[in-house]
């Protein structure tokens, strides 16, 4: 039950991601970091269609990440891979003269950038890709530690300068432009979502927040001794890690517990910890 709902949520982000591409990506001309792109510019000199050098270009990269990469994510990925051009290939079908949604390549690539890493996102969220430059982009994130977005972006470049060879230089700039936000969205989509909040709590009631934290939270915490530097009392400081729904909970319990707690609230992005066990 649970194989079948990964590929069922898989299944849903390579459509959105198929639609976004056929839609506004090639009615845009713009090689935007992305496989699909460059299958755009290589179809002026191939006699293929979009979906058929997608589909030869993410079998060539699957087979690298294989080795590189692992199976867990490529396993997956294989999936994706193979049905987005699929998809696009019945997109070609049933829309065999689509020109463009909003008759402005500027805008096309704008809706692509916001629709396509939605599917991006949940993508890379189940260990998958829509293979292609994802596949890059995850090698880069192994080995060499650099963010997804960005390594995405380093490949992007070189498949938007690509645009030079079959378009005029105002789609070549829009490519690098759409490349760069398209790394800043893809990342807003995969890690800012996951960010988690160190919240620091200096309360007369640190007692019953560290209790509401363990016993209702189920969750942990630091405590501090600190001492007030203008009236040099001592008091405990309560500090806690948590996501985002968890800081909701953390905050309307402090405000009606102690209205006149000092609170201070820190993003965190990356944390290593050993879980607490069970007893």
């Amino acid at each position: 039950m649970k194989v079948l709902k990964e590929y069922a949520l898989m299944t849903i982000a390579t459509l959105i991601i198929s639609l976004a591409v056929f839609f506004f990506l090639v009615p845009s001309h713009a090689a935007v970091c992305s496989i699909s792109g460059l299958a755009i510019v290589l179809s002026h000199f191939m006699p293929l269609s979009v979906a058929g050098i997608t589909m030869i270009l993410n079998i060539t990269l699957l087979i690298i990440g294989y080795f590189l990469v692992g199976k867990s994510f490529i396993s997956r990925t294989v999936y994706a891979s193979i049905l987005l051009p699929v998809l696009l290939l019945c997109l070609e079908h049933i829309f065999p003269h689509f020109h463009s949604l909003t008759n402005d390549p500027l805008l096309d690539v704008i809706c692509y950038i916001f629709t396509v890493n939605i599917g991006a996102a949940m993508l890379f969220n189940a260990n998958a890709s829509s293979g292609g430059i994802d596949i890059v982009g995850k090698i880069m994130n192994v080995y060499f530690g650099i963010e997804v977005g960005k390594a995405m972006s380093m490949a992007g470049i070189l498949i938007a300068l690509s645009a030079i060879l079959a378009y005029d230089t105002k789609t070549v700039i829009l490519s690098l432009l759409g490349t760069y936000l398209n790394g800043m969205v893809l990342d807003h989509y995969i890690f800012d979502q996951k960010l988690k909040r160190k919240v620091c709590i200096v309360s007369r009631h640190a007692e019953d927040i560290r209790h509401f934290i363990i016993d209702s939270m189920k969750s942990g915490a630091t405590l501090y001794r600190i001492v007030g530097a203008y009236h040099k009392e001592e008091r405990d400081e309560v500090v806690a890690i948590v996501n985002k729904s968890e800081y909701r909970v953390l905050m309307n319990y402090v405000k009606k517990k102690d209205p006149t707690a000092f609170v201070t609230v820190y993003k965190v992005s990356d944390m290593q910890y050993c879980p607490k066990q069970v007893e």
